[in-house]
């Protein structure tokens, strides 16, 4: 075993696994993150973006619904580029369009100028369509049989962690106050501040990020071919029925979480007035207890390979605890929302990482970033379905009939997961050599 330069350890069939695989991995992390945190930037301090602008309640919705808006079309071109030009590109083109949509932001801050910070939201919004994708894909590309669901999980952090910084840090930063221009100093600060990380991990990918490691990770990766063209991958995709309840069913959970991520800030100042700050960290315990259950369940999956049963037992909890979240609210005690949605993210959004593993077992050897990105896709449409019908339910009969709605919607997607029936391929093909030994999670 060659360990002088303490690069790459051998296993079988000349399989190796790289040290830089966390550095890889820790780039793309902060640059999700980067994208992620402008997502819910304008949407968690929606009352002081609505007395700023001087713009519909609607409007301020949709910074946040971009986001989905955008996903749905330009996920197509955006899988077919992944998989046919590779990581690095994607990464790059990602990284360079939410630095230049965070500098247009810059330009925004006076009271007339929403046009063109929806513009900046526009173009960061465009940019996620090369990061939702990536995690099973540079897991894949990456790391060893035992490593791929944590690192798969570990991708998916970074898109949390920066949803967990977009409800911290805008109530923290910019106050409420009846002096505008005091408001348009502290949402200055705020957008200088993502400029200026998003142009440093721009400038860092350039150096640093790798297309692939010199040898492949596991005989999964070794033996995964080109597949035929990218709609050919598409359509075999669409005639694989257990992928496709999967589809549905994961569609039907994140757009649930957008939902209530986007309208957080209008269910908590409802029973508790201004507490514009704890809905924010509301909204931040929710994504922090996500971020746990997604490497404790990527964990177990690594450990166990029960993906069917890891898949329907978070699944039935995030829909059992959001009946309990639906109610939560009219006892009118603050830290109970806080325990009930921390409980609710750990489920929730520690789902992310588990659909896109079981969809990587049930189509392989397809492209991780193809089955990925129609998951994606899928979760944006009903992200719109969701946040649009609860919204106006909202409006109307208050969140009582909001969130049973998104209720229904988790109900139905867990019949859906307990009727796919379990095919692990990658699992399979993986079990055709010994598996690779590693090193650790050295940086």
């Amino acid at each position: 075993m060659d360990t002088k330069n303490g690069e790459a350890l051998p296993s079988a069939g000349g399989m190796k696994v790289y040290k830089i695989r966390w550095v890889i991995l820790t780039l793309f992390v902060l640059y999700s993150m980067s994208n992620a945190f402008q997502w819910i930037q304008y949407s968690i301090i929606n009352n002081i973006i609505l007395e700023y602008y001087k713009v519909d309640v609607n409007m301020i919705d949709w910074t946040s619904m971009i986001y989905m808006v955008t996903y749905i079309p330009l996920i197509f071109p955006g899988s077919w580029y992944l998989e046919k030009k590779g990581l690095r590109k994607a990464v790059l083109i990602g990284s360079c369009g939410t630095m230049i949509g965070s500098w247009i932001k810059v330009g925004s801050v006076a009271q007339d100028r929403f046009w063109l910070t929806f513009l900046g939201q526009c173009t960061t919004a465009v940019s996620q369509i090369f990061i939702l994708g990536i995690p099973p894909r540079l897991a894949a590309v990456w790391f060893g049989p035992t490593q791929v669901s944590t690192a798969c999980a570990i991708g998916v952090f970074g898109n949390q962690l920066g949803v967990a910084l977009g409800f911290l840090l805008p109530p923290a930063i910019v106050p409420v106050s009846e002096d505008m221009d005091l408001v348009g100093y502290w949402l200055s600060v705020m957008f200088y501040g993502v400029a200026g990380l998003t142009t440093a991990l721009f400038i860092a990918i350039i150096f640093i990020f790798k297309e692939k490691p010199p040898t492949p990770p596991s005989s999964a990766a070794l033996i995964q071919e080109d597949t035929g063209s990218y709609l050919q991958g598409v359509l075999r995709l669409m005639k694989n029925p257990r992928y496709v309840l999967l589809l549905l069913s994961y569609g039907m959970n994140v757009g649930a979480f957008y939902a209530i991520s986007t309208l957080l800030n209008q269910v908590v100042l409802h029973h508790f007035p201004d507490q514009t700050e704890n809905a924010g960290r509301i909204g931040l315990l929710i994504v922090l207890a996500g971020m746990l259950g997604s490497v404790v369940c990527g964990f177990i999956l690594d450990r166990t390979a029960k993906f069917k049963l890891v898949t329907l037992v978070v699944y039935a909890s995030s829909m059992v605890f959001m009946l309990g979240y639906t109610f939560i609210f009219n006892l009118e005690t603050l830290w109970m929302v806080f325990v009930m949605a921390g409980v609710l993210g750990f489920f929730m959004t520690g789902y992310l990482p588990v659909g896109f593993e079981f969809a990587a077992e049930l189509t392989y050897p397809e492209a991780e970033g193809t089955s990925s990105g129609l998951l994606n896709a899928s979760a944006q449409f009903f992200g719109i379905f969701c946040t649009m019908a609860d919204g106006q339910l909202l409006r109307s009969y208050g969140d009582v009939a909001a969130n049973l709605l998104l209720v229904l919607v988790l109900f139905v997607g867990c019949i859906m997961t307990a009727s796919i029936r379990e095919d692990l391929r990658r699992q399979a093909a993986q079990k055709t050599s010994a598996p690779v030994e590693d090193d650790g999670p050295q940086v």
